[in-house]
């Protein structure tokens, strides 16, 4: 069993006020870098976006302690944005690792002071091999921006950490800077959520962005009839197929007209039944869904209807091609 920890009002306090301290200067530092996109770094910032649109490489981010770890986050960030990006520790890359580095890459090395050492290597890389650098640093005389072909230098702000020391406000606008880049060149590219899933087949993310064609059930699984049928032989039809409800098809057209579910046959037990037609029963114009739908907008319409279990997936034609179950949805984890 898990200790019960009983706090002290006054800890709980400092604790919040101390957590709104740092909220509120980071919060301050974002609004300056956002103000100071209006001026020079937003120049620049056009100009990496240029360079890396342009490039027929892929994007080797670099920095050292939190400033790499930073590194890390965008460079996956820009991987799974459509694009292709790697991180190459600085420390590493003098002992072979330069070896990934190609010469029609782009680096962007991070480095608050834009003095760290261990970058030193791949600024001489960069360099020899004529390879482009983009810097980002809050130095703008530092090593890293006089040699950058780029420099994104960020605005001057003081660390959240009350002694100053421990990277906070700095690491945040690094952060910000990255997903600034690779949203910028998402959007540029027209990156669509098709294209989103390629990069996340797997867990929740890949499930939502799952096509309804993807996993409905399709072809003699389809529990389906015409206007004529009668009800005895629609409930075995109902019974077989097992998704509560009976597609109603025009004899002609084959176009979906109506709907018998478990409803419409509560509706009509009071008369006989058996003795009627499916085009008595149903319920005319049911909700459908087309088969480009995303599985979490499939998901919303379910949730959207009155006790809709079931979607009859139909074709530009509103001919019946498949059917989605709220089952389904469930199996594949979509939320």
């Amino acid at each position: 069993m898990a200790k019960v920890i009983e706090v002290d009002p006054e800890g709980l306090r400092s604790w919040i006020a101390s957590a709104k301290r740092t909220l509120t200067i980071e919060s301050e530092a974002m609004a300056k870098l956002i103000q100071a996109l209006d001026g020079p770094l937003g120049r620049a910032f056009g100009e990496a976006v240029r360079l890396i649109k342009q490039g027929s490489g892929r994007v080797v981010m670099s920095g050292m302690g939190k400033s790499g770890h930073i590194a890390r986050k965008i460079a996956a960030t820009l991987a799974s944005t459509g694009t292709p990006s790697f991180f190459v520790h600085p420390a590493e890359a003098s002992h072979g690792d330069l070896g990934m580095v190609g010469r029609d890459d782009i680096i962007i090395m991070i480095s608050n002071s834009g003095e760290t050492a261990e970058l030193r290597a791949m600024l001489d890389y960069a360099k020899r091999f004529h390879v482009k650098l983009i810097g980002i640093s809050s130095r703008a005389e530092s090593t890293l921006c006089r040699h950058a072909d780029v420099a994104l230098c960020l605005p001057d702000a003081r660390e959240a950490c009350p002694i100053g020391m421990a990277p906070t406000t700095s690491t945040m606008l690094q952060l910000a800077m990255g997903d600034a880049l690779a949203l910028a060149l998402l959007e540029d590219r027209g990156f669509n959520a098709a294209q989103f899933k390629t990069f996340h087949p797997g867990g929740l993310l890949g499930a939502a962005l799952t096509h309804v064609n993807d996993f409905m059930h399709k072809a003699d699984k389809l529990p389906l009839a015409a206007p004529a049928t009668p009800m005895t032989e629609a409930l075995v039809t109902m019974t077989e197929k097992s998704f509560g409800c009976l597609g109603i098809v025009d004899d002609k057209s084959g176009e979906l007209i109506g709907i018998v579910t478990d409803g419409d046959l509560r509706r009509h037990m009071s008369r006989d039944l058996i003795d009627l037609t499916v085009a008595e029963v149903m319920t005319h114009g049911p909700r459908t869904i087309a088969a480009d739908t995303l599985a979490s907008e499939a998901l919303d319409l379910l949730n959207a209807g009155k006790r809709i279990t079931s979607l009859f997936v139909v074709d530009d034609k509103n001919r019946p091609i498949g059917l989605i179950h709220v089952h389904d949805l469930l199996r594949l984890g979509v939320k």
